[in-house]
């Protein structure tokens, strides 16, 4: 009888081991398990691989991922917060900021990187005067190491918001391996990032592994980034599962199918993002300020957010951003549509249906998605809806585009922008300072603007900043250099089992921080 009962504890214990390893097996192969590989899908494209002469969105967005400053916004806010530097200090009333380095830093191929690489990179910067070098030359006097590893940065003028400043590509340290006297587009050596890159197929396919020398390990350790030619091939990828993310830019009625797809999560990043029209004052006949307040009086926000983003986006009565302090809605004074009016300025002008205003409207086909057609062909309906007004349509690809944009060959232009910095500045200074704007090439300059901006930018007191944005957002409206046109969102589509999307006003999507979940 004991034997018996030793008998039946013992296969039953074996039935329990034997259960638990069962379940054990069971668990292990339903766990689900990061993916080592993300694939990206944009219509955008890369101009250059170069933080000295680099200056829009999606470049930076490349440029953030491959490189660092030493500061950052930290991930899903608006926080600041130290990144390549461990700390900084704040001397001299402002006019002194000093950063000391991280001792780990290294460069992709295993270079250290240190506090004389930092002054190198941004003096190379400041000696190539790219389009973006005004966010250093506008305010840094002199950049000079203490030692290996503290950084001094001596400004011309105390800057409110010289921390996110700093935050900007053209801080950034780069690899020796750049170019020290010239812009050097297809480099691709990179920075101090959490990825660098391991191949780039211009236009078609960029791959990104993870940095073993980065101080932080990115969830993912491989990122692919493919280029389509328009919104709906890159919606019909994501469908196929080509690709894991859709980004930058779907189509209204893509984002509109894809919120009805169970298979994918749509994300609504908030908006910052704002496309407006810029005129050429260098160009007969858009150098003349009533042909540009007739534009400005034609022009119909309200239809263009409906016909052409079928309510996606909103309209923009300044370049500053609905919701950030200081936004005026000073373009509001010219209507939406109102024809009569800018018939009035147009015969002031001396023009009338027997001798009517040529105009030339310049778009660019895939770097704001597949609207663009659509918003050069309504803007053209409502200007030559006044019957004064004939209006031609050409377009060319995006890095022919900002090529032209430079040079000023443009009479006139579409748009569109992304916060460099999450501060009223960023939305007036690129535009409307002389020397700042040059990269927009319209020839536009108002010492009045520029002495309103210089102030706005080394007071301190946000009540004094306000009184003088809202100062030279009127003469804005009274200019004319620029049209405001709406105010968006951007959409980010992504397949159920990515995890790690975090976005903020920056709209920088953060490749480090992406993980797929295989099941």
């Amino acid at each position: 009888m004991p034997d018996k009962r030793l008998s039946v504890l013992l296969l039953a214990l074996a039935l329990i081991l034997a259960g638990c390893a069962a379940e054990k097996k069971v668990s292990e192969k339903t766990t689900p398990k990061p993916s080592k590989e993300i694939v990206i899908g944009v219509t955008d494209k890369i101009t250059e691989l170069d933080p000295a002469n680099a200056y829009d969105f999606y470049t930076w967005e490349v440029l953030n991922n491959i490189m660092g400053g030493l500061m950052r916004y930290k991930p899903g806010t608006t926080q600041l917060e130290p990144y390549l530097a461990e700390s900084y200090e704040i001397k001299n009333n402002g006019t002194v900021y000093i950063f000391h380095l991280r001792k780990d830093l290294k460069f992709a191929d295993g270079t250290p990187c240190t506090a004389y690489d930092v002054v190198r990179s941004i003096k190379r910067v400041m000696k190539i005067q790219g389009d973006p070098s005004w966010l250093v030359t506008d305010f840094v006097k002199d950049v000079k190491a203490l030692d290996k590893y503290t950084v001094e940065f001596d400004l011309k003028k105390p800057v409110s918001y010289f921390l996110a400043l700093v935050a900007t590509p053209p801080y950034f340290p780069v690899s020796p391996k750049y170019d020290p006297d010239k812009i050097d587009p297809d480099q691709t050596a990179g920075g101090v990032g959490p990825y660098r890159i391991v191949k780039w197929v211009r236009d078609q396919e960029l791959i990104l592994e993870a940095n073993p020398y980065f101080f932080e390990k990115p969830k993912t350790d491989r990122i692919v980034i493919r280029f389509y030619k328009d919104a709906t091939t890159l919606r019909l990828a994501l469908q196929r599962g080509d690709v894991d993310i859709a980004w930058r830019t779907l189509s209204p009625v893509d984002i509109m199918t894809l919120k009805k797809d169970p298979n994918v999560k749509v994300y609504e990043v908030p908006g910052a993002f704002i496309r407006y029209l810029v005129l050429n004052l260098n160009m007969s006949p858009t150098n003349n300020k009533l042909v540009r307040q007739a534009i400005a009086y034609a022009i119909n926000r309200t239809d263009i957010a409906e016909r052409v983003y079928m309510g996606t986006v909103e309209p923009l009565y300044s370049l500053i951003p609905k919701g950030m302090w200081s936004h005026l809605d000073v373009f509001k004074k010219y209507g939406d549509g109102n024809i009569e009016k800018a018939r009035e300025l147009l015969k002031k002008a001396g023009y009338d249906e027997h001798h009517k205003l040529k105009l030339v409207l310049w778009w660019t086909p895939t770097h704001y998605g597949d609207t663009e057609k659509d918003l050069a062909q309504v803007i053209k309906e409502q200007l030559e809806k006044t019957g004064v007004i004939e209006v031609q349509l050409k377009s060319a690809e995006w890095s022919t585009f900002v090529d032209y944009e430079r040079k000023g060959v443009m009479m006139m232009s579409l748009l569109g922008w992304y916060p460099d910095y999450l501060d009223p500045d960023d939305y007036m200074t690129p535009f409307l300072k002389s020397g700042s704007n040059k990269w927009l090439g319209n020839g536009y300059s108002n010492p009045k603007m520029d002495e309103i901006l210089e102030k706005a930018a080394t007071t301190t007191d946000i009540k004094e900043r306000t009184k003088l944005y809202e100062e030279a957002q009127k003469i804005l409206a009274e200019d004319v250099p620029i049209i405001p046109l709406v105010q968006g969102k951007l959409f980010v589509v992504a397949k159920k089992n990515i995890k790690g999307i975090e976005l903020d006003p920056t709209m920088i999507l953060r490749y480090w921080t992406l993980e797929k979940i295989e099941q």
